[in-house]
Parts: structure tokens; C-alpha cells; sequence
């Protein structure tokens, strides 16, 4: 059962990144990439560094740790997005691997693994997390991000009895319910500059910057992907250390989602 949920879900974002194909803006930017990591990783230490990205989807992330002066970017992607990817993305420091994240067969080779929005959406994801730190040189660092728990329990009650009907939607569907979700949110979104409503840091820091477009793609992510789980931080604490990483530290981004960096010994 868990794989075939994950590959269900590999199957999802095959067809979501293949329908939006674009990182434009803010969505795509590397003033986003620092929001998600915070005070737990500084981009200007990824120069010259050897990298890779678990869940590279359409690119979004690898054009940003390329522009960070790395010397080399791993792009692992298992699903259809990985013939965007290719398309998108060009430069002879990027070697792109079609394959799943426990699939990554490097050896103390990395100085940085990422996996940016995708954990989450692995029902098991201990193999992918050995794997990364398989790949890492000895000194060399984990970064993820995962959706949180804590602080999240209002929006979990919308979303969990969304999802129970939108996963089942077709793609055509489902882009004509984002739409309609759309507007209420816009408003929320207006809302949240003067009430404390659920996710108002998240909605006025970083959903306010991005593109129409863009909030829908969002929305549409966040109701799409079969598997989703939303993390507590001992669980990713958990995650990482039961790997084998230490100095395990974590970020709660916007108090609503968990960053965390952790170092193989």
C-alpha cells in the first residue's frame, strides 16, 4: 500500500508540473529560498559546493543553487516533470537523474543535499533520507523543508476535508476548483494584513508576494498530491537523526512549516 500511494503521488506531480511548467517571480526567487531556510543556512556557503536536489520538480529550485556559484547541481526527479526540467534548465554543472530519492547512488560525494517541499509527500521517506546521507562527504549537510503541524491545525481541518474529495479530482476539475477557492482566499489574504487569522505571516510575507498565477499553482499543490503529511518538530528531528546526522537544527517558518539542516559526522 505505501507504494503504491507513492507512486500515486509521484504520478500527481507528474501531471501538476507538466501543467504548470514556469517559477517565475517571487516563486521562483532566491530572496524565497533564504525565506525557507532562515537563519539555518546562508546561500553564499554554496559557492563552489557539489549539490544535489531530491524532487527537483520543473527546476524551480536547481536554477537558484546554480546561480549560487555551485560548482555542480544533482538533479533528481522521478516523474514526468523531468522532461520539463531538462527542457527548462541548462548548464554543465547540472546532471539531471530520473529516478526516486532512495534510488540515488552517490557516495561521500556532496557537500549539500536538499529536498525543498517533497519529504512530505513520501510515505516512507527514511530510504531517501539514508540515501542523502549516503551521498555526503563526511562534514557534509542536509537542508529540507516540510510542512508543519503546529500552527496549522485550523487551516488542517479545511484542508484534510478538502482533500478527502480533491485528490480524486481530475486535473481539469481540480484547476476549476482552485479558481473558485481563489477569490475567498484573495480576501483572506487582504484580511490577514489586519486580523490574526490563521497563516497571516505566511499570507502577508510570502503568498502577497507572489504572482495571481502563481497563489493558484499554490493552492492547487496544497489539493492535488495523494500522500501529504504535515510534520511535528520531533518528527523531523527524528527523521534526520535516525539517519545518522547530528547538530541537527530546525527553523519554524512563519509558524507553519519546519526547515531543518543537519551534519553528517
Amino acid at each position: 500500500m505505501t507504494n503504491a500511494l507513492r507512486d500515486q503521488t509521484i504520478r500527481d506531480f507528474g501531471e501538476q508540473w507538466t501543467s504548470y511548467r514556469t517559477n517565475e517571480g517571487y516563486y521562483g526567487s532566491s530572496d524565497l529560498f533564504a525565506d525557507v531556510f532562515g537563519p539555518l543556512l546562508d546561500p553564499a556557503a554554496l559557492r563552489g559546493a557539489q549539490i544535489a536536489e531530491i524532487g527537483s520538480g520543473t527546476g524551480r529550485f536547481i536554477r537558484i543553487l546554480l546561480d549560487s556559484g555551485a560548482a555542480a547541481v544533482v538533479a533528481v526527479e522521478p516523474s514526468a516533470a523531468f522532461d520539463v526540467l531538462t527542457a527548462q534548465v541548462s548548464d554543465p554543472r547540472l546532471t539531471c537523474i530520473r529516478a526516486r530519492g532512495d534510488e540515488l547512488q552517490l557516495t561521500n560525494a556532496l557537500d549539500y543535499a536538499f529536498s525543498i517541499g517533497v519529504l512530505h509527500h513520501i510515505p516512507d521517506p527514511h530510504p531517501v533520507v539514508r540515501a542523502m546521507f549516503a551521498a555526503l562527504k563526511p562534514g557534509g549537510k542536509i537542508a529540507i523543508w516540510v510542512y508543519g503541524a503546529e500552527g496549522n491545525s485550523s487551516y488542517l481541518a479545511i484542508a484534510g476535508a478538502a482533500r478527502a474529495i480533491t485528490t480524486r479530482l481530475p486535473h481539469s476539475i481540480l484547476a476549476a476548483v482552485v479558481w473558485m477557492l481563489y477569490w475567498p482566499l484573495t480576501l483572506w489574504m487582504h484580511l490577514s494584513r489586519f486580523l490574526p487569522l490563521p497563516l497571516a505571516g505566511y499570507l502577508r510575507r510570502v503568498f502577497a508576494r507572489l504572482t495571481p498565477d502563481k497563489r493558484r499553482l499554490v493552492v492547487y499543490d496544497q489539493l492535488n498530491p495523494a500522500y501529504a503529511k504535515y510534520y511535528r518538530s520531533e518528527e523531523v528531528r527524528r527523521l534526520l537523526e535516525r539517519a545518522g546526522f547530528i547538530d541537527v537544527q530546525l527553523y519554524h517558518r512563519h509558524e507553519y512549516s519546519w526547515a531543518a539542516v543537519g551534519r553528517k559526522p
